[in-house]
């Protein structure tokens, strides 16, 4: 029984996984199929390879997210993680049906902690504060920051090039800059999925704490998450590419680097999982705002940021009904 629902959640873990990928292949590629630096279907698959080789460059982000609950141990343990990956995969799925960019790295540990806290379940709430809740805030406003200064650096630089070679030039950049970033993306968001395949397996008690991932589990979470970026997530990436503002190559270069730039130094640096879809629509609302204020379509981010504000609790509470729901029937 105890194998069978082990198995339940690794099956749960990459569907989230995979839902995760689609969700988020907006924040790998959207600026440069905007921009017309790559066609859809040749970011999707750059984005999809890198994706997946990201998923291989660390496990620190994987070990903070199996550190945020202790469920315990059993077939109890179990359930609770299962119904956190529920709460996460339904808030992914509503606001992918609305088009808006949330954050599937908060959904998850929304989802993990509402069904800890139902449970009667250890909840670290130093850990979700300091790796989860913090960067949360910090991290959006460090990427609008940096997207800003990094666009008026371009500027400048650049003030006497000629407008023709410059636009043909950003977009050959583009083309390393999404490179960069859906590489970020594997390297933060696939961790996240492993981190809860490596919490069953510990609630199973076929790994150890501290102990380092199993090939297999880098490998089936790099699959799920590059095929999922495969399918695309048009919905969002229209929101993210054109609804904000319309961006030009000099602009999708600008964002798409300083959003790599803060995934690769919170994931090395931090061990933080922060989100991916914060973080670029963060930086293209940066670069966007250097054309002038008004050019970026507030009212838009206005959606996406109550999005934001939303799926923390939102997640937990689903993932909270699921487990009432699926208690009575527990062994």
């Amino acid at each position: 029984m105890e194998l069978a629902i082990i198995i339940a959640v690794v099956v749960i873990a990459l569907i989230f996984d995979y839902t995760n990928g689609f969700h988020d292949a907006a924040n790998a590629i959207a600026t440069s199929v905007s921009t017309g630096a790559l066609t859809p279907r040749v970011a999707l698959g750059m984005a999809a390879v890198m994706n997946f080789v990201g998923a291989f460059l660390g496990q620190k982000v994987a070990h903070t997210v199996s550190e945020t609950i202790d469920p315990g141990v059993g077939t109890h343990a179990l359930v609770i993680v299962a119904a956190g990956l529920v709460g996460a995969i339904a808030w992914n799925m509503i606001t992918w049906y609305f088009g808006l960019p949330s954050s599937s790295s908060h959904a998850l540990i929304g989802g993990l902690v509402g069904a800890a806290v139902a449970a009667g379940a250890t909840a670290h709430w130093d850990t979700v504060l300091e790796k989860v809740v913090i960067p949360m805030f910090v991290s959006p406003v460090v990427a609008f920051t940096l997207g800003f200064g990094v666009m008026l650096a371009i500027m400048w630089i650049f003030r006497r090039a000629n407008p023709h070679k410059a636009h043909r030039g950003f977009k050959i950049a583009q083309t390393v800059s999404a490179a960069a970033m859906a590489l970020g993306h594997g390297l933060q968001d696939a961790q996240k999925t492993m981190g809860v395949i490596f919490l069953a397996l510990l609630a199973g008690n076929h790994v150890t704490e501290g102990q380092d991932l199993p090939i297999w589990v880098i490998a089936a979470a790099a699959a799920a998450i590059s095929l999922g970026t495969w399918s695309g997530g048009w919905r969002i990436m229209r929101t993210l590419g054109r609804r904000i503002i319309h961006l030009d190559p000099a602009r999708g270069f600008a964002a798409e680097s300083v959003a790599a730039a803060v995934l690769y130094t919170t994931s090395y640096g931090f061990s933080a999982p922060i989100s991916t879809t914060h973080t670029i629509t963060s930086a293209v609302m940066g670069v966007g705002a250097t054309k002038r204020l008004s050019a970026v379509r507030w009212g838009v981010a206005k959606s996406i940021v109550w999005a934001w504000v939303l799926t923390f609790p939102m997640a937990a509470a689903v993932a909270a009904i699921t487990y009432f729901v699926a208690h009575p029937f527990l062994p």
